[in-house]
């Protein structure tokens, strides 16, 4: 099968109620695969308070780095931002508007990435914000029809027929993803938002890395030969959320002390590597990120190592590779990741139909790395069974499994909103 046929099969799946051969749904079936200790040092020493834990994170986040998205590397010059657009009036007048331009100096070669800053219009001082990657274009986005298209390459969407055509964005695109930022919702209750388009920093297949952010600042450029623990796709992902919040951080409508990342499916897994290494973050949000995410990769349920490896080579780093049907093999799991955000808050959201992510195997990880938490004199779910549909748990972890399929909707915004509300306010 040729990875093309397995993409489309991949993405296909996520919504099927019946399982397609060799992939199992079958909770029995699971196994019972022994997780890498948490509070464990590699010395064999048992970690029991929270200097003891400072220790154990820097090794967990190598293991994580080294094994899973790769090392993010240093790039000289630092970055520019710009103001390229303002719209006082956005959305009928709720919000404020603006569009910088993040570009490298030094690394020409990138054209940059455009964040789309909305704040409510009526605030009278700055206000706490929530980061996001976005599938599509900030046209995409907002309901608002006066920014110009994305002209960077983007995937074709079976959903959305006309809306992209030979990878290019066609007016029908526009608003395609609105639903996914409740944008009216947000800011009402207070918050910004921010958002850029992932393909800006690196475009969502195999090869995009050569003409994309990873070749611009590499001393080869395309002519890179990839090592083991350099970083994929979702680590430049990542590494754009950290250059969006620094928009944050100068534009003085916006309390950036309070920024939250939020992120769904493979930017689910995003929003996760980027609040590890970027602790500016107080509110880390993983929206059905499943493997490779928040989901546990030693079950044996739903999507699994050697599928994603087969069908998306190039969102983590090579040295993950090697577990592909491997997973015993694994210095690390799911619950490392999410333990790493200790002792900021972070929420897990899971989808009733979305079994392709293992909603269970994202409760999990919330439910082991809790014991992290606890060294903080924190409460991470709160709750040692899996929790009914539509019924929200937790205090620093925060964790809900809702009705429906693999998305972001209303009811996931509520629990963000309300989970900032507490942790914040």
């Amino acid at each position: 099968m040729t990875r093309t046929l397995l993409l489309l099969l991949t993405l296909s799946m996520m919504s099927e109620a019946a399982p397609p051969p060799d992939v199992n749904y079958d909770e029995s079936k699971v196994g019972n695969l022994p997780l890498p200790p948490l509070l464990q040092m590699a010395d064999g020493s048992v970690v029991k308070d929270t200097a003891g834990w400072e220790k154990r994170r820097a090794e967990v986040m190598e293991l994580l780095t080294e094994h899973l998205f790769g090392r993010t590397p240093e790039i000289a010059g630092g970055s520019k931002i710009s103001l390229i657009s303002e719209k006082a009036d956005a959305l009928s007048g709720l919000a404020h508007r603006k569009i910088y331009r993040v570009t490298l100096p030094q690394h020409p070669a990138w054209k940059g990435m455009e964040v789309m800053l909305h704040t409510p219009a009526a605030a009278k001082k700055p206000v706490p914000v929530f980061v996001g990657v976005s599938f599509n274009g900030n046209h995409a986005v907002t309901t608002d029809t006066d920014l110009p298209l994305s002209t960077t390459w983007c995937r074709e969407s079976p959903k959305e027929k006309g809306a992209v055509v030979e990878h290019r964005y066609t007016e029908l695109s526009r608003g395609i993803e609105s639903s996914r930022w409740p944008l009216t919702m947000i800011l009402k209750r207070g918050y910004a938002v921010a958002t850029y388009y992932y393909g800006d920093v690196e475009p969502d297949h195999e090869e995009g890395w050569k003409d994309s952010l990873r070749a611009a600042v590499s001393p080869t450029g395309a002519a890179t030969v990839i090592k083991p623990e350099d970083w994929g796709a979702i680590g430049a992902w990542a590494w754009g959320l950290s250059r969006a919040l620094d928009v944050c951080a100068q534009d003085t409508a916006v309390d950036a002390t309070h920024a939250a990342c939020m992120g769904h499916s493979r930017l689910g897994k995003t929003s996760l590597w980027a609040g590890a290494q970027d602790t500016r973050f107080s509110l880390v949000i993983s929206n059905n990120s499943g493997e490779g995410g928040a989901a546990i990769a030693r079950r044996n349920f739903g999507e699994r190592t050697a599928r994603m490896v087969q069908a998306f080579p190039h969102w983590f780093c090579d040295a993950h590779d090697a577990y592909a049907d491997n997973e015993a093999a694994m210095p690390y799991d799911a619950h490392m990741l999410i333990a790493v955000q200790a002792p900021r808050t972070c929420y897990i959201a899971s989808a009733e139909e979305d079994r392709w992510a293992d909603p269970k195997g994202e409760f999990l990880s919330g439910l082991y790395a809790s014991q992290v938490y606890a060294l903080y004199g924190k409460t991470g779910v709160g709750v040692k069974d899996w929790p009914p549909v539509n019924v929200p748990v937790g205090d620093s972890i925060g964790y809900h499994l809702r009705t429906g399929l693999h998305d972001v909707l209303d009811y996931d915004w509520q629990q963000y909103l309300n989970t900032a509300d507490k942790h914040w306010k």
